[in-house]
């Protein structure tokens, strides 16, 4: 699996996983991603997916390395998708 697939599978597991905000964003933290079964077994190196979806700017977390124990109360913000551009 390259990256951006992932990346793609991340963002389904915050949804999965996190609180949908008022503005569209999904609100989950590191603990509840780190410690769930199912991400478990996708995410080879979770915390280098989160970097790279950071680094896209798909979400937001206070740090940069994210460590089991230390960070699981960390918030993540998966940022809304931005609607489709109307057909001109």
């Amino acid at each position: 699996m390259n990256v951006e697939e992932e990346v793609e599978k991340l963002k389904v597991e915050i949804q999965r996983l996190g609180t949908k905000q008022e503005d569209g964003s999904y609100k989950v933290t590191f603990g509840v991603l780190f410690h769930d079964d199912k991400c478990a077994n996708i995410f080879e190196a979770l915390v280098g997916t989160l970097r790279a979806a950071k680094r896209r700017k798909l979400l937001t977390y206070d740090g940069e390395l994210l460590l089991q124990g230390v960070h699981d109360n960390v918030e993540i913000v998966l940022k809304p998708t931005p609607p489709p551009a109307a057909a001109a």
